[in-house]
């Protein structure tokens, strides 16, 4: 393993970045340390929180993605930004409440990750809990990624990359569904979208454009069975790294009746519902950062008000 120290980036939290319910491949190697190991662009990564404000990276390779650990680490937690930028100046004033239960949150990072592991992983999250999501991510990369060994500590350490697009696209139905709670139209919907990157009918280069707005690439994710708008903003928002994507779900929903009083809140979330509030909602935050906010917020909602621990 090629290790690597980096100055940990003031007010940022490894673990609450990682188990926030923005991707379900990282796992904590033991519950008593502060070490984190997941497979990005199949090289075998371990995380570590370490004192003086310090993060260790170990990798299986010395570059990821073709960049530095270094340059990586600060990329891949979108150090760029902080959380406070999020919000407006007037926030704090105007939704004093909130600003205050937010506080402990505001350590987390948007992690800018990979498109179609984004994909497939809010595909296989519709209408289920988080537990149940890693799972099935957990699932699919043991069965059709690829196994990665690592000596770490004097331990032999196992993780799994996610499947390429052309392997999921030529996997049967009745081998994925194992993977997907035994929903085969899930499986099926995965194994057309897998099909639909392969061949460029989603293409990452394309659909990343600065060019193209929101409702644009909404409306090309949505053309694929199995994804609707909320699946459609959280692959924006995760995988295609438009932080102006915010996307509603259950509790997005409830905090913008129990918190910002909307009264579309108070209607059942359908579509023509879903899109007033989502702009109303991007109006409240700072401009081009509305599913960053969204996503503190969300994490705040479930962990601070809700007292939802699953991860």
């Amino acid at each position: 393993m090629h290790t690597f120290t980096i100055k940990k980036i003031k007010n940022i939290s490894i673990y609450n970045s990682l188990f926030s319910g923005q991707t379900f491949s990282w796992k904590t190697i033991n519950t008593s340390s502060c070490q984190y190991i997941s497979v990005i662009d199949n090289n075998c990564i371990i995380i570590e929180e370490i004192r003086n404000e310090k993060i260790r990276l170990s990798c299986s390779d010395p570059t990821i993605n073709g960049k530095t650990p270094e340059v990586f680490f600060d990329w891949y937690f979108s150090t760029d930004i902080l959380s406070e930028q999020c919000f407006p100046d007037s926030f704090p004033i105007d939704r004093r409440e909130v600003w205050n239960l937010v506080q402990p949150c505001l350590s987390i990072r948007i992690l800018r990750q990979d498109f179609f592991q984004v994909l497939v992983t809010f595909m296989c999250a519709q209408g289920i809990g988080m537990d149940l999501i890693r799972r099935q991510v957990e699932q699919i990369s043991r069965n059709f990624g690829t196994e990665h060994w690592v000596e770490f500590n004097d331990e032999q350490l196992c993780a799994y990359s996610f499947p390429l697009p052309e392997t999921l696209a030529q996997v049967k139905p009745e081998e994925l569904k194992i993977c997907t709670n035994n929903n085969c139209t899930r499986a099926r919907n995965i194994i057309l979208a897998a099909r639909a990157v392969e061949v460029g009918v989603l293409d990452y280069t394309i659909l990343s454009s600065p060019s193209l707005s929101l409702a644009e690439i909404r409306e090309r994710l949505c053309k694929q069975p199995g994804i609707g708008y909320k699946i459609a903003d959280c692959i924006m928002l995760f995988g295609l790294h438009r932080f102006d994507a915010f996307p509603i779900d259950t509790h997005v929903h409830q905090y913008l009746r129990e918190w910002f009083h909307f009264p579309e809140a108070l209607k059942s979330l359908t579509p023509k519902v879903y899109l007033e509030l989502q702009r109303r909602a991007s109006a409240l935050f700072a401009p081009g950062l509305a599913g960053y906010a969204g996503h503190i917020l969300f994490h705040c909602w479930r962990r601070n008000v809700k007292n939802l621990t699953s991860c």
